[in-house]
């Protein structure tokens, strides 16, 4: 069957299928795509990202990214959930693949939704439960960084430099109930850049 065909071939956009077109399906209000022989809707969701804010010591836990986009940068530990766990142990399974640091969440700090992207950014504050940190698969080095010293000009993506505004901003204080996005926020962009100017990535690495 054409369904069977597309989930058997992720890789493809559903356009190409010249069975699927956009419309209102019946009993809906939003135009999507939809298969002319079956009528089977495919739904575009928004991805959800878990990520972690580990600060001990007035040091925050950063990883400077080994994939792309924005090789080379730095990042908190975060990424897409997978099916069958929570928020919460996204968070911390993220932060011991990129860093191998073994966590526990402890509140939730921040929620920030990025329309033009689809994606669903929630960040948890967490504890390191042991010293050890060691760079993951995703991670060129990562490092306990004195929030004095954040590279803020390296940061790999908006969302880290909201997360960490909006932290620093609590003064010490526990956050009365977690941060959100603010119009303001919504244009941020960073320079289309892939790659980090002083990191070259490899040759192996160089396909999305």
């Amino acid at each position: 069957m054409v369904r069977f065909g597309y989930r058997g071939r992720m890789n493809i956009p559903i356009s190409n299928f010249k069975n699927f077109r956009r419309r209102v399906p019946d009993g809906d209000d939003h135009e999507r795509f939809v298969c002319d022989h079956c009528d089977w809707t495919h739904y575009e969701n928004p991805r959800v990202i878990a990520a972690a804010l580990c600060i001990e010591e007035d040091r925050v836990l950063l990883c400077r990214r080994a994939i792309l986009p924005r090789y080379g940068f730095w990042t908190l530990p975060g990424g897409f959930m997978e099916l069958g766990e929570t928020a919460e142990d996204a968070a911390v399974r993220e932060c011991f693949e990129e860093a191998r640091a073994r966590v526990s969440a402890s509140s939730l700090l921040g929620v920030y939704s990025i329309p033009r992207i689809g994606q669903v950014h929630l960040v948890y504050l967490t504890r390191l439960n042991s010293s050890e940190i060691a760079p993951g698969a995703e991670s060129l080095e990562v490092a306990m960084v004195p929030v004095s010293e954040i590279p803020w000009d390296e940061l790999a993506f908006p969302v880290n430099h909201w997360t960490l505004h909006d932290y620093l901003s609590l003064d010490g204080q526990s956050p009365a109930q977690p941060f959100s996005m603010t119009p303001d926020r919504l244009a941020d962009r960073l320079p289309p850049v892939d790659c980090h100017p002083d990191y070259t990535l490899p040759q192996s690495r160089n396909v999305r």
